[in-house]
């Protein structure tokens, strides 16, 4: 009897799967939002869109909550419905996907996913939008994204030659890249992590001896530049100081 007992108790605890499931992708969203972590997974933009849906996710899950405590009967409904998973698998599918998130600190993209493009492609990639630029603003106020957009617009590198910079990015240590130089670069978050992509512009370093090792983030100051990378004419940063920093808080541009 008592095998049978615990078998008809089964389809009445998967409506509490559910809610468990529902509940816990609301409160995950929420935490990704009140920790900082939801700037690692989107863009600022739509930061209001995970904030209702966590609360409604919440709200959901408490309302079937109500309505599963108030039917006490131990009915189970004939009616049914088509699935790709057996009663209860989609919950806890779900709900392990959620445990998952608490547990597992999102990480942000790094000079493994960067290399995957070449150099030039780097410095100018044709994802990358232009913006409005402002006469007023100094050379060294520029982000290292800001000068990629600006060469995006304004390609001839000979026409910033000498012009000051001071910029923070990651470390890459391209392949075809020599021993003097290395390359600065950030990721720029179009909508989701799903698309970021790199951009930046190569360093050249003061003397080769010094050693900064891939994904050490950098505040570089120097004058622009140009030198031949890969058999093309680069704009490049002939740096002054360079200087290690912890990786900010939100490591990403927009």
């Amino acid at each position: 009897m008592t095998p049978k007992n615990s078998k008809s108790k089964i389809p009445n605890l998967l409506p509490w799967l559910d809610v468990l499931a529902i509940t816990a992708w609301g409160i995950l969203l929420l935490r990704y939002w009140l920790t900082g972590k939801l700037n690692l997974l989107i863009h600022p933009n739509y930061f209001w869109l995970v904030q209702i849906t966590g609360i409604s996710l919440i709200f959901v899950g408490l309302l079937k909550a109500q309505e599963i405590s108030r039917r006490r009967r131990d009915i189970v409904p004939n009616t049914q419905h088509i699935s790709l998973f057996a009663p209860g698998w989609g919950s806890a599918l779900l709900l392990t996907a959620a445990i998952l998130g608490f547990i597992i600190t999102p990480q942000v993209f790094a000079s493994d996913k960067a290399l995957k493009q070449d150099v030039s492609d780097l410095v100018a990639n044709t994802r990358i939008k232009p913006q409005a630029f402002r006469a007023s603003v100094r050379p060294e106020e520029r982000s290292l994204v800001d000068w990629v957009r600006t060469l995006s617009v304004y390609p001839e590198p000979d026409s910033y030659t000498g012009q000051k910079v001071k910029v923070q990015g990651f470390v890459l240590h391209p392949p075809d890249l020599a021993k003097e130089y290395l390359f600065l670069a950030r990721f720029v978050l179009s909508c989701c992590a799903a698309d970021a992509y790199p951009v930046g512009l190569p360093v050249k370093l003061p003397n080769n001896q010094q050693q900064y090792p891939a994904d050490t983030w950098l505040e570089v100051e120097g004058q622009m530049t140009t030198e031949n990378l890969a058999g093309k004419r680069q704009l490049t940063i002939a740096a002054t100081s360079l200087k290690k920093i912890p990786q900010p808080q939100n490591p990403y541009s927009y």
